[in-house]
């Protein structure tokens, strides 16, 4: 059998391992997404009408459009926390010893808990995205193939969070500390233009928000949406998906393989 075909093999297996870890204990994924589901109902139905007078709308279904992107992306945030928590568990518990002993390939452990995350942030987003759904969200205007690019600057964005989110796991001593770590993970959307444009910020704070990960990509999947501008949002987004991809894998993969555990 060639390497690849190796790597292919031992990666599946690992994947199915953590997707049935993750069926055999929801809780997790369920109380991380429900940071996303409340923070759309609270804006919405407690300052949906303010927020939507801030933005320059004229009812609630003004701001339930603007948020839901944001939303979205924060959701692919929450949901890599678990991947972090995830990794910390295999590197303490002694399972990646057990691995390392027998004649697998090495970097399946980490493709699987990559491969594994990305398609339970998918699942999430599509979760939270039936809420907003359900709650007033409405993109009429985009056709099938801005549809497919918004989906697939979702899968980017979800593949470049989550290879974070295993370097900050293999770095973290216990699970408690892989949560923590990956705390940012959440409250950068907090600082981004989820809930409010840059604009409406004061001036010291907007480069902040502007040149963040997380801001580019939400302007990105509003245009493709909802029709708004997206200028140069789109080259930025895709710019930051890569480099915390490259980064994340190069951070991860040389954690794990010079771990001694």
């Amino acid at each position: 059998m060639s390497t690849f075909s190796l790597a292919v093999r031992d990666s599946s297996t690992m994947l199915r391992r953590n997707l049935l870890h993750a069926r055999r204990y929801p809780s997790l994924t369920l109380n991380l997404l429900l940071t996303p589901v409340m923070l759309l109902l609270l804006f919405v139905y407690i300052f949906g009408d303010t927020m939507s007078a801030g933005i320059g709308g004229t009812d609630r279904s003004d701001y339930i459009a603007y948020i839901v992107p944001g939303i979205l992306l924060m959701t692919i945030g929450s949901t890599v926390v678990g991947t972090a928590v995830s990794v910390s568990n295999d590197m303490t518990e002694g399972i990646i010893a057990r691995f390392r002993t027998m004649a697998i390939h090495r970097g399946s452990v980490l493709v699987g808990h990559v491969i594994g995350s990305v398609l339970q942030a998918v699942a999430s987003v599509v979760l939270v995205g039936a809420v907003g759904v359900a709650i007033g969200f409405r993109s009429v205007d985009a056709t099938v193939l801005e549809w497919l690019a918004a989906f697939g600057l979702l899968v980017l964005f979800a593949l470049a969070l989550t290879w974070i989110a295993v370097g900050m796991g293999l770095i973290s001593p216990n699970a408690e500390a892989a949560g923590n770590n990956a705390m940012p993970l959440i409250l950068l959307p907090l600082l981004s233009s989820a809930f409010t444009p840059v604009e409406s910020m004061p001036g010291w704070f907007q480069p902040v928000a502007e040149y963040q990960p997380f801001t580019p990509a939400i302007e990105t999947l509003r245009g493709l949406l909802l029709g708004t501008e997206i200028g140069n949002n789109g080259w930025l987004a895709i710019a930051w998906c890569l480099a915390l991809t490259v980064l994340g894998y190069f951070w991860s993969t040389a954690k794990f393989n010079n771990d001694p555990k």
